[in-house]
């Protein structure tokens, strides 16, 4: 038992270390050349003169286990060997001439296009399909084979800082590595292999920008043989077929090029402006890379023929395998694909919320006064929708039908809060959180930061009125409902039993907090789906389309039906918000009960209503009870956690689509903690304009220190 165990630990020590452990004992780099380059093998098969050249560069790029280095230092250590080796092999000059000879053999095999027009670029045609491709590399073993010599290159160098210590070669090793491993056969095939990678992205390039999805969004209109990228087609194929010294065709495809990536510019700063699609996202991403590489192919294509076999021949072939390593490594993740196509959906979702959060900003005591006549009404409707849960509750319905049927409660409440003008304070934070995230980008001066401050109060101001509001509503009107279904039908409106499991759900002890959490995350969520549903009918273009509909306009005319495209634009947002988040409230329960999981939703205004009917069922009595007043602390704590989660989910991403640097929200958090601490009534109720502008804000040599 014992020999196994000590086998197994081999064994995983190996697969662990990989092949370059066999020279770890050594302490002097000669001993340890001596068994490497001893087993180069010209007559082997190609995998194994593969296995060989992997085992050479990660010899290379060896680093210790335990060592002290920094970066800087563990690329001077690899310097270091790739000058002892080269120095080795010119000491032995019959296994530099085995070397060189293996080197050149499996080079001259491995030969192939791929290499420069595929490896660390996007190739698949969608996003989805590239996010699996790479998952699946993630988790598949690689197989060398000769015809892929992308795989190969990732094999031996499997690390990102190689790119770096690869740029910072000198001269003198770059020209002596040029030597070992390319002959002019080997430098003629990867030439004509650079000028087919050329062809192929030349191609899918122009295949790109000449689709539908693609030319319509560029401006101005023009037929398609007069676009930049079936010129780009014409230039490249006559930059290839002249002379490598013919400066015209050269400039011409540079030129040509920039003009493409100004074209990428344009269909982003289009989407922008009517909508951003993640597939199309993707495909200008795709073709950007594709640009940067012809570019870089170009630039070593130009230098190989003037400057053959010299240094500046092999410093551009230097900076290309520099390139391709990073971005091979770029590629591999699955986050930074994820990271680059969502980020653009994200900021316009943001702004979106944004557009639609300014509404729910008090800025004055008129909007103080207006939003919690706002909220009144919300606080109104609210109680209604407690009632109507309360009913369901006592149909004994499945759980499944109990969710959907308070999900539709939930939703055609909110609907018509929104309808009567009213607020739901808890849906607040969630669209203006991006709001005030927009402010962060202006805080080049004092004034700007001044102004932030006072954006951030009259965002908490807004919050309290809301709160403020609902709950002053919906507890007068919640008593009124009880007392009248008490006199009409001579019972209580919620049993003992149910009255007191009631306030119980509701107690601070326990897991209320959770549930309001994770409340909040729905809340926030519930705003992601609107600004979704706002760029995704953009992004369509449903306003126009519905507005000419034949059958549309046929039966209102076409003025209703481009009034009522227009309303329907408006509002898009706001019907899928409030749908979204009637749903997420009641269907969330019964899916986290099939999966076994032990959660619930506590949303303030719908738990101040329920525990004022509990209270009321069970009479004035309660109110001297410990429970009762547990309950009380369990809704301002369900406020809170409402209130915050969905802000600071909310601000995080507005924070992350905007990319507003650490150093700015520190400098924010700080002055708004400074202000609190100052004033902490302004934060809740409305100032008067002559205090207002008296408030004292952080002096400029302040915002500097902070900064």
């Amino acid at each position: 038992m014992k020999f196994l165990f000590l086998k197994m630990r081999v064994i995983w020590r190996r697969f662990r270390h990989g092949l370059q452990a066999r020279y770890e004992h050594h302490v002097d780099y000669a001993p340890q050349l001596e068994v490497l380059m001893r087993r180069a093998d010209i007559d082997a098969v190609w995998h194994d003169r593969a296995n060989w050249m992997i085992d050479v560069a990660e010899w290379l790029r060896h680093q210790p286990k335990v060592s002290l280095l920094d970066a800087e230092g563990r690329r001077r250590v690899r310097h270091q060997r790739v000058h002892a080796m080269l120095d080795w092999l010119d000491e032995h000059r019959d296994v530099r001439r085995q070397v060189q000879n293996c080197l050149q053999k499996t080079l001259r095999e491995a030969s192939g296009p791929e290499l420069f027009s595929v490896t660390g670029l996007p190739h698949e045609s969608a996003f989805f399909s590239e996010l699996t491709e790479r998952a699946f590399k993630m988790v598949l073993p690689r197989h060398l084979s000769a015809s892929e010599l992308p795989t190969l290159f990732a094999a031996m160098f499997p690390d990102p800082e190689d790119a770096e210590w690869l740029l910072e070669l000198d001269q003198e090793q770059q020209e002596r590595l040029w030597k070992l491993a390319a002959d002019d056969g080997i430098s003629h095939a990867y030439w004509q292999q650079i000028e087919e990678a050329l062809t192929y992205l030349t191609t899918v390039v122009v295949a790109d920008g000449i689709s539908p999805a693609f030319r319509q969004r560029l401006e101005p209109k023009m037929p398609l043989q007069a676009t930049p990228f079936m010129a780009l087609r014409r230039e490249m194929e006559a930059y290839l077929r002249a002379s490598p010294n013919d400066e015209g065709p050269l400039r011409s495809a540079r030129m040509l090029i920039a003009v493409c990536q100004e074209q990428t510019d344009r269909i982003y700063a289009h989407l922008d402006e009517y909508g951003v699609s993640v597939s199309l996202v993707y495909r200008i991403e795709r073709m950007r890379a594709q640009l940067t590489r012809m570019g870089r192919l170009i630039d070593v294509r130009s230098a190989t023929w003037r400057e053959p076999g010299t240094g500046g021949s092999a410093g551009r072939v230097q900076l290309l395998l520099a390139d391709l390593i990073a971005a091979h490594h770029s590629r591999s993740s699955v986050r930074s694909l994820v990271r680059r196509s969502f980020a653009l959906l994200a900021r316009k979702m943001v702004e979106r919320s944004a557009d639609h959060g300014e509404h729910y900003i008090a800025r004055d005591r008129s909007g103080y006064r207006a939003m919690l006549k706002a909220a009144c009404l919300g606080g109104v409707v609210t109680a209604f929708t407690v009632l109507m849960k309360i009913a369901l509750g006592k149909l004994g319905l499945a759980h499944f039908f109990e969710g959907a049927f308070a999900s539709i409660n939930y939703a055609f409440s909110f609907l018509v809060i929104a309808a009567i003008g009213g607020v739901l304070a808890t849906k607040q934070p969630a669209v203006t959180a991006p709001a005030l995230a927009a402010k962060m980008g202006e805080l080049d001066t004092v004034d700007g930061l001044r102004a932030l401050l006072g954006e951030t109060a009259m965002l908490l101001r807004s919050q309290a009125a809301s709160i403020f509001g609902n709950l002053t509503a919906v507890i007068p009107t919640m008593l009124l409902i009880t007392a009248g279904f008490t006199l009409a039908s001579g019972t209580t409106l919620m049993s003992p039993e149910k009255a007191a499991g009631a306030m119980h759900d509701l107690s601070l002890i326990g897991p209320t907090p959770l549930y309001a959490a994770l409340t909040g995350v729905l809340l926030w969520l519930s705003s992601l789906v609107a600004g979704f549903a706002d760029n995704w009918f953009a992004l369509r273009r449903l306003r126009e389309a519905l507005a000419h509909q034949r059958r549309l306009v046929h039966a209102l005319g076409p003025a209703r039906a481009a009034r009522w495209a227009a309303w329907l634009e408006r509002h898009t947002a706001t019907i899928a918000g409030n749908v979204s988040l009637g749903v997420l409230l009641g269907m969330t329960p019964v899916l986290a009960e099939f999966f076994g999981l032990p959660l619930d939703v506590r949303h303030v205004t719908l738990a101040t209503g329920t525990l004022v009917a509990a209270s009321a069922s069970l009479g004035w009595n309660v109110l001297a009870t410990p429970p009762f007043w547990l309950a009380v602390s369990g809704i301002v704590l369900i406020g809170v956690l409402n209130v915050g989660v969905a802000f600071a989910s909310a601000m995080a991403l507005a924070l992350r689509a905007r990319d507003i640097p650490a150093r700015i929200r520190r400098v924010v958090f700080r002055a708004v903690l400074r202000r609190f601490t100052a004033s902490p009534l302004s934060f809740f109720f409305p100032e008067k304009a002559a205090s207002a502008a008296a408030k004292p804000v952080p002096s400029e040599s302040e915002t500097e220190e902070e900064r």
